[in-house]
């Protein structure tokens, strides 16, 4: 029984590593979006934004005129980002980003 318990403890604590490792593989880039129209393309912001290799996530809602992008490390930096949401509609385009420190 008490071997049950030992390898029931040593799934538990291994299970606990890969989950930091995975979150350890990962960062977080908060993006300022300012502009008349980002608010009406957010769908085209969120589309650029994971195009860019290593976005894993966007959340475009949790925080008004911000772009939380999950990104694996050291596969897109945030001036990426930025000038994805930028190229969004070339010029006259009324949106731009630029990363919260």
């Amino acid at each position: 029984m008490q071997r049950i318990r030992i390898g029931i403890v040593l799934l538990v604590a291994l299970s606990g590593c890969v989950s930091l490792a995975q979150a350890a593989a990962e960062q977080k880039v908060m993006l300022m979006l300012t502009g008349t129209y980002c608010d009406v393309y957010l769908g085209e912001v969120e589309s650029a934004l994971k195009s860019v290799a290593g976005v894993k996530a966007v959340d475009l809602k949790s925080l008004k005129g911000h772009a939380i992008v999950m990104v694996e490390n050291d596969k897109a930096t945030p001036n990426q980002l930025v000038k994805a949401v930028n190229g969004v509609k070339g010029d006259g385009w009324h949106c731009s980003a630029q990363v919260m420190k």
